[in-house]
């Protein structure tokens, strides 16, 4: 009886390597495509509609003045920011669930997107910071969400499922400490700090579109090359050990860049729901890779908000809702399946 093996590309440079799978390949390529007719779409569709060839031509510089002012200020930019956030959430997502070996450990459910909030809205409300303020908070609000998480997680030896309910309670906590700020805020910073938390793209202009481009351009790769040793971690602490892995200095990295992601995401469009949670499920699903797939995820998470965000735009136009209560709807139908599933085979 013959075994089919799963074909496999390799991609070598120097002392860095990737092995992928052709599938994944495929379903990449595939999430492009999506990813861009998307794109497409975005700038061609609103109050304003615009053709497609003046559309492409006004990305370039060369469509009429009023086309760019719509797809060059408002809706090129918003749509990146859109594409980038989702990104960051996906491989973030994928970097967590890993580490946790729980599909339940993504950053919004275990408290580490709450805790880049709470940053992010005490720079906001207190400090009146700007979107490069609000980024520093947002990181160093999550970094510590983690390092609490973890610790208390830590106390017995820090099982998947006693992180998610730790986080669970320090996310619980963190959410009634952002609703006390905005209870305590003026009334219009309360109000855009409410929409904010939500998660929005609402007003997003080529300053969030640029920090997140060189966000996702320098922590993306470095991602990609712990990737390596986020694998072997998936066979456990002394296996990891055993072939040449430093466990602790390994897990730090990935939790960093991990929260890095999550950070600046936040920063740039609020603690959006449930992208983080549903994209690296799903791409592995797709791909029937049993790694961490970060790029996947990644792909996956940008196509999925970037849609999320066209749906919100256009189910009660002229008005829009915010993304986030998109992305919460479909995720949590998806949380409740998997809540199911788990469940069902013993593991809930």
């Amino acid at each position: 009886m013959s075994v089919t093996r799963p074909t496999t590309v390799r991609l070598a440079s120097g002392r860095v390597s990737f092995r992928l799978h052709a599938r994944s390949l495929w379903v990449c390529l595939v999430l492009l495509v999506v990813t861009a007719g998307a794109l497409l779409a975005a700038l061609v569709m609103g109050e304003y509609p615009i053709t497609v060839a003046d559309a492409i031509t006004s990305v370039f510089g060369e469509g009429s003045r009023l086309a760019e002012l719509f797809v060059d200020r408002r809706r090129l930019p918003r749509a990146l920011t859109a594409i980038l956030v989702g990104i960051a959430l996906g491989v973030s997502g994928a970097v967590f669930q890993s580490l946790t070996r729980n599909p339940l450990g993504s950053p919004d459910i275990v408290g580490f997107g709450q805790g880049a909030s709470t940053g992010a809205v005490l720079v906001l409300l207190v400090f009146s910071g700007g979107t490069t303020q609000t980024a520093l908070g947002a990181f160093a609000g999550g970094l510590v969400s983690a390092a609490v998480v973890y610790l208390l997680a830590l106390k017995r030896g820090a099982h998947g499922y006693r992180l998610v309910l730790v986080g669970i309670g320090v996310s619980s906590m963190l959410i009634a400490f952002n609703n006390y700020l905005v209870t305590r805020a003026d009334l219009n910073d309360a109000r855009a700090a409410t929409v904010w938390i939500v998660g929005s793209l609402f007003e997003r202009r080529w300053p969030e579109a640029t920090l997140m481009f060189f966000t996702v351009l320098i922590l993306v790769p470095v991602t990609l090359i712990l990737g390596r040793a986020l694998s072997i971690l998936d066979i456990g602490d002394e296996g990891a050990k055993g072939l040449g892995v430093r466990v602790e200095r390994s897990r730090l990295a990935l939790i960093v860049v991990a929260v890095a992601l999550t950070a600046v995401a936040t920063a740039c469009a609020g603690p959006v729901a449930f992208v983080a949670l549903v994209a690296p499920q799903v791409s592995r699903r797709l791909t029937g890779s049993g790694g961490p797939g970060l790029l996947p995820a990644g792909l996956l998470g940008g196509a999925l908000l970037l849609i999320s965000d066209l749906v919100a735009q256009r189910l009660t136009s002229p008005g829009e809702l915010p993304v986030g209560v998109i992305t919460g709807a479909v995720g949590g139908v998806y949380l409740g399946w998997l809540l199911l599933r788990e469940w069902r085979s013993g593991r809930g």
